[in-house]
């Protein structure tokens, strides 16, 4: 069982930066591949980025690559995403998700274990 708590998110100027966390519970947080998605209203959860259990490997949505960045620290059972350069288009509600992978899963339906989210809203 992994509960997973995020934190973070709120209001921000579009250009703006925000880091959000994702607290982890249980002691196998370091056999997990862990991954970020959001849902804005209206629209399907998507895909945001995604990284390996050991942190070596990630893989980011078209949408964010070069402006979003998915790090983790197995020793806090913490995994981040630092957005940068945020747009109106990432307002949404974040999850972060887990799952005994190894690889990088960046569909929903590959992952177990679901935070509550947490709110980003860029205006512009």
């Amino acid at each position: 069982q992994v509960r997973l708590l995020e934190s973070g998110g709120g209001l921000v100027q579009a250009g703006g930066s925000l880091r959000l966390s994702c607290a982890a519970s249980g002691r196998t947080f370091s056999s997990y591949a862990m991954g970020w998605f959001r849902q804005a209203p209206g629209k399907e959860r998507e895909f945001v980025a995604a990284i390996s259990w050991t942190g070596g490997n990630t893989v980011y949505a078209d949408s964010v690559k070069g402006r979003f960045t998915i790090t983790r620290d197995n020793a806090k059972n913490t995994v981040y995403l630092q957005m940068s350069s945020l747009k109106p288009e990432d307002t949404a509600v974040y999850y972060c998700a887990a799952d005994s992978s190894f690889g990088i899963p960046t569909m929903t339906s590959e992952y177990r274990y679901w935070g509550q989210g947490t709110q980003v809203t860029v205006s512009s």
